[in-house]
């Protein structure tokens, strides 16, 4: 984004005001950001803000779903990014208000189109989010129970291999294997006490794709 544009200018100094926690000033910012949008770009990047500080669930839907009725009209590489945020932020408002079907649209849109968001922890945040809605992390009660073990005694290590794989599992096969691939590196290193060691090949095998 051009930091010299009047819209992200305004957008820098409201997520300034947030951070300080002066919401109505960030509020302000956001809505005059709208105000001098010139062009469909500037409306959606302005209309995201604008939503987050919505009052009720029916607002922040109207605004979310003008946010992406904008960048639909801009149509180019300059919005391409935002699509799996803006599928999240959809999902959640649509949940919201109950509407559980239009929920699940979006969340599975936006894990349609996860790859186009820059990578790093923003890419990974929506990620997790989505799958969360979606409800599509494994299911092996195995892997559960081993990740409970781990947190409680802090093993960040063993945590740092399994969670990102197992937070940010889709339901795609691509993805379970990526899980799977990391279980099997945390078992091959049998750094884990005995009894974790043993609820961890039987998560492997659960994990495992059938013959």
């Amino acid at each position: 984004m051009d930091p010299n544009n009047p819209v992200v200018r305004l957008v820098g100094q409201g997520m300034q005001a947030e951070t300080q926690g002066r919401a109505a000033d960030a509020r302000a910012l956001f809505r005059q950001a709208w105000e001098v949008a010139a062009d469909d770009y500037e409306a959606c990047v302005a209309a995201h803000y604008v939503a987050r500080h919505q009052e009720t669930p029916e607002d922040v839907l109207r605004w979310n779903t003008l946010c992406l009725e904008r960048a639909d009209g801009v149509g180019d590489d300059r919005v391409r990014g935002f699509y799996p945020s803006l599928h999240l932020n959809l999902a959640r408002a649509h949940a919201d208000l109950g509407a559980e079907d239009r929920a699940h649209e979006h969340y599975r849109l936006a894990a349609e189109c996860i790859e186009d968001a820059p990578i790093g922890p923003y890419r990974d945040g929506i990620r997790y989010a989505v799958a969360a809605g979606l409800g599509s992390r494994s299911s092996s009660a195995s892997l559960a129970d081993l990740l409970g073990k781990l947190s409680a005694r802090a093993d960040l290590t063993a945590l740092g291999l399994l969670l990102p794989a197992y937070l940010g599992d889709l339901g795609t096969m691509e993805d379970r294997m990526a899980l799977l691939a990391a279980a099997r590196m945390v078992h091959a290193g049998r750094s884990l006490p005995d009894d974790e060691q043993t609820v961890l090949g039987q998560a492997i095998d659960e994990l495992a794709p059938s013959s």
